[in-house]
């Protein structure tokens, strides 16, 4: 399969397992800044398909790709099955009484699986096209886009469940390389 074909396959799968997991307590959201960018990606891979059409010959960089897509997709989903209902694509400003804090399973290793899955399944869509300049903006994007939401999500936690989620914080890095 080329690497258009598997990034397309990798869109489908990753969005219809969303929504598969989550359609019964979680609106599936796609945001204008997701479509714009992954949009950008499929216009320099086309453009550098014509232009440069020696750097989309390379292997390495597709196999590499997909087993970022494949990762990320994984450790995604193992988060969103672990959490269950705590799992939401909007973050809760309120606490409820069905909260949880999730600390067992991939909870354990990191705070955030759910978004170092992402952040790793959409730089390896870009690793996967061979994208010279989606590739770095992605992943700076992606890192200044998570940075911000673990601060705040973190802020949110912490006001939920005191002592205990910064005892969890101080024991259980957040997932994402460079965010405490």
């Amino acid at each position: 399969m080329t690497p258009l074909v598997l990034f397309a396959l990798a869109l489908c799968i990753f969005h219809g397992s969303e929504f598969a997991l989550t359609f019964y307590y979680n609106p599936w959201l796609l945001s204008w800044p997701y479509c714009i960018a992954m949009g950008a990606s499929l216009v320099e891979d086309g453009l550098e398909r014509t232009l440069m059409p020696s750097l989309k010959t390379g292997t390495l960089t597709t196999r590499l790709g997909l087993l970022m897509i494949v990762a990320g997709e994984a450790l995604r989903k193992t988060g969103m099955v672990t959490a269950t209902h705590n799992f939401t694509h909007a973050i809760a400003s309120q606490r409820t009484e069905r909260h949880r804090l999730v600390t067992h399973g991939v909870y354990g290793y990191m705070r955030h699986p759910g978004y170092a899955g992402w952040a790793l399944w959409a730089i390896g869509t870009q690793v996967l096209l061979a994208n010279l300049v989606c590739t770095p903006a992605f992943l700076v994007v992606v890192w200044r886009f998570f940075r911000s939401r673990v601060e705040y999500e973190d802020a949110l936690l912490l006001s939920f469940f005191g002592q205990q989620f910064h005892e969890y914080k101080a024991s259980v890095p957040s997932g994402i390389l460079g965010i405490p």
